[in-house]
This record gives C-alpha cells, sequence and structure tokens, in this order.
C-alpha cells in the first residue's frame, strides 16, 4: 500500500479484526480514522444493485463533482474495468479476502490523476447487511478537486490482502512436522505472490 489513507485504514482494519477474517461492521469507530474519512466509503455487497455506496467522504464526493451515495459502485467504473472490480467484491464477499490497487481517471479537460482503491471486508451475521468498507485517494490532489469532476475509472494493478491471504503468504518448509528445526529443500522456495467528512455525519458506519 502506497497511500497513507490506505495503511491507516488497513492497520486499524487489522487491529479490529484479531483473529478473525474480518472485523464486524459495528465494530468501526469514524472518530478512531478521523484522517481517512475525507477519502473512505462503505458499499452494500448488493450484486443485483451494483454494489451501492451507502457512505462516501467528502473528497471522494468532490473527485466526481456529486453526492455518491445510493450510486452503483460499478458504474463509477469504465467498460472495460467493471467486470474485474465485479469479481474483486465477489471475493471479497465470498472469500473475506480485500484487495489494494491501482486507478487512473481524468477530468473532462483530459488532466488525469492517479488513485488508490483499497476494498477490505467486514463481518457480518445477516448477508442481507453485508457490508465492504474502503478508501478511494488520491495520490496527489488536483488543484481542480471540486470544480472539475473525474470520469469513469479504469482499474491498474492490484493485489489481494487480508487474513486469508497471510496464511497462504507462509511456505510450506517452514512449518516443521514434529521436529523443530529448520528443513531446508534444495532448487528453490515458496513465494507468492482532516476535514470532515460524511462518513462521519449522523450516518456513521455503525448506522451504515
Amino acid at each position: 500500500m502506497k497511500h497513507a489513507a490506505s495503511r491507516e485504514l488497513y492497520a486499524y482494519w487489522e487491529e479490529r479484526r484479531g483473529t478473525r477474517p474480518a472485523p464486524e461492521r459495528a465494530e468501526i469507530e469514524p472518530g478512531a480514522i478521523r484522517g481517512v474519512l475525507s477519502d473512505a466509503f462503505i458499499l452494500a455487497l448488493d450484486r443485483n444493485a451494483g454494489h451501492p455506496v451507502r457512505l462516501a467522504g467528502t473528497r471522494m464526493c468532490a473527485l466526481f463533482g456529486r453526492e455518491l451515495k445510493g450510486e452503483s459502485f460499478l458504474d463509477l467504473w469504465a467498460t472495460e474495468s467493471k467486470p474485474v472490480v465485479a469479481s474483486l467484491v465477489s471475493i471479497l464477499s465470498d472469500e473475506c479476502t480485500g484487495t489494494v490497487a491501482g486507478v487512473t481517471a481524468q477530468n473532462a479537460s483530459g488532466d488525469p490523476i492517479d488513485l488508490e482503491l483499497l476494498l477490505l471486508p467486514l463481518g457480518i451475521r445477516r448477508p442481507s447487511f453485508a457490508r465492504t468498507i474502503g478508501v478511494l485517494a488520491p495520490f496527489k490532489v488536483p488543484p481542480w478537486l471540486g470544480t472539475s469532476p473525474i470520469g469513469a475509472l479504469t482499474l491498474g494493478g492490484r493485489r489481494h490482502v487480508g487474513a486469508a491471504q497471510q496464511k497462504r503468504l507462509l511456505p510450506r518448509f517452514m512449518m516443521p512436522r514434529g521436529r523443530r528445526a529448520l528443513t531446508v529443500i534444495e532448487g528453490g522456495k515458496a513465494a507468492t505472490f482532516p476535514r470532515h467528512s460524511r462518513l462521519g455525519e449522523g450516518d456513521g458506519p455503525n448506522a451504515a
């Protein structure tokens, strides 16, 4: 993760989840992540509705030049990126696996902007209340922010994050069977590879 907002939200999410795959959405306190609220959002995991935005921070709304609450998250993406984003959200929902990705966009004048996307699952007890929390943050805030809205988002490089991925990253040769000794396998190794926000106004993550 390259963006400070992504790192802060991920660290808080990790602390709240403990040994579970994900924290409960009621455990996310807006006051604890004040520094990321303007770039943060919460989605309802509803495939039929395109995963509508439940809450969006002020800077995220300023990027698009409008209030995003109620809009389909998938409709914010360019045609070629929509199927991939839909798959990432499905993996997040089905396997409790998050994603960090690079994103690009441009405004009506053709000015480009580079952003980072972070999607993290939230635990659920009832599927109809499934949610994800995330960040869509620009690496550099452009001077035209709030006056010249961006168009469709394009997804770039990405990787999965979360408890499931951490387990998969453990090299098998580092897990001894029966003896406490290092086992060396020749020939290779295992590898893988603030401003006030609408998010905190009355309808915070606890109410989403």
